[in-house]
């Protein structure tokens, strides 16, 4: 087995203290490796970097269109945001028009990782609702789809018809059998697959053509990337700063994806210690290296070439990719 490839490292003055390793591949319109780092057979687990690839059938069953979803809607079946006022609502109006509320969600209720959002509910002395939940966009997306089809309302088990479409989606995409599944922090299924097959998928979302699900899927993300996270995310910030030609996916446990349509690429990485420093560090430099993202843009030495500084303001060292990636 290919061992991790060095990702980022932390320096303390002149040590080096830190180093984080992982695996990546880029990958191009035909699903061939152009690059890759580590082990690109290695099965993962892409976490929420899969959400777009669980859109499709939303949009391939009609049931987008039926319901008149726009592109804010798109994307944020795409998200993991915020839980900030600016995605809440816009959950909210859409369950509206589904008829649905709160309770048909099966994701959890989750603090919101905005700060004016859960500062607010301190003060009504309110508790966060499953609205809040980052991944709540994806379950709105779910209830769509499954209102769509008429299905049962525990949408989220592997067995129903909206987890086996977006399973067959998922297999179509990447080109493989999916060995399994994890439950994923929202509690659907998130199937594994080989980190080959990831990227092979983005670079098929990358290739499809105009008006296809998956070219309105990463046209959504790139048009809105303030709901596919939010402010002071790195993919919202790292989009913006490449003035929307990419769209970028984070997943727990350090996944990171990009779909880059004007050169057909898609990359999939996974840091093996499963830090978000490591992957943002890795997503970052190998934008920078395909010529995506500027270096000295201030998103980009925010993740990479970073300076860390102590309690006092100090500078104590840096965060930079490894050699390797560049």
């Amino acid at each position: 087995m290919t061992k991790a490839a060095p990702f980022a490292e932390i320096w303390r003055g002149p040590f080096l203290e830190s180093v984080h390793s992982g695996h990546a591949v880029i990958c191009d319109a035909s699903g061939q490796i152009v690059e890759a780092w580590g082990d690109p057979e290695k099965v993962i687990l892409p976490r929420s970097s899969s959400k777009m690839i669980q859109a499709l059938p939303l949009i391939n069953s009609g049931a987008a269109d039926a319901a008149g979803l726009s592109t804010e809607q798109l994307a944020l079946a795409c998200a993991s945001h915020q839980g900030a006022a600016i995605h809440t609502d816009r959950v909210g109006v859409w369950l509206d028009t589904l008829g649905l509320g709160d309770d048909d969600f099966r994701c959890g209720a989750q603090e919101p990782n905005d700060r004016d959002a859960m500062e607010a509910l301190i003060r009504a002395h309110e508790k966060p609702c499953q609205i809040h939940n980052n991944c709540s966009g994806k379950h709105a997306g779910f209830l769509t789809l499954n209102k769509h089809l008429g299905g049962g309302a525990d949408y989220e088990k592997p067995d129903h018809a909206v987890q086996k479409a977006c399973l067959e989606a998922f297999e179509t995409v990447t080109q493989e059998t999916s060995p399994g599944y994890g439950i994923d922090g929202c509690s659907a299924p998130n199937p594994a697959c080989t980190l080959h097959g990831m990227a092979r998928a983005m670079a098929h979302f990358a290739a499809a053509p105009e008006g296809s699900a998956e070219a309105r899927l990463h046209q959504a993300m790139r048009l809105h990337p303030e709901l596919v996270a939010g402010e002071g995310r790195a993919c919202t910030e790292l989009m913006r700063a490449m003035d929307g030609k990419v769209a970028l996916k984070t997943g727990a446990e350090g996944f990171f994806i990009a779909i880059w349509p004007e050169r057909k690429l898609g990359i999939a990485l996974k840091a093996a210690c499963g830090t978000t420093r490591a992957a943002e560090c890795a997503i970052t430099a190998l934008l920078v290296k395909l010529g995506a993202l500027d270096a000295n843009h201030p998103a980009a030495i925010k993740r990479m070439n970073t300076p860390i500084t102590n309690w006092r303001g100090l500078e104590t060292g840096m965060l930079k990719p490894a050699a390797g990636l560049l």
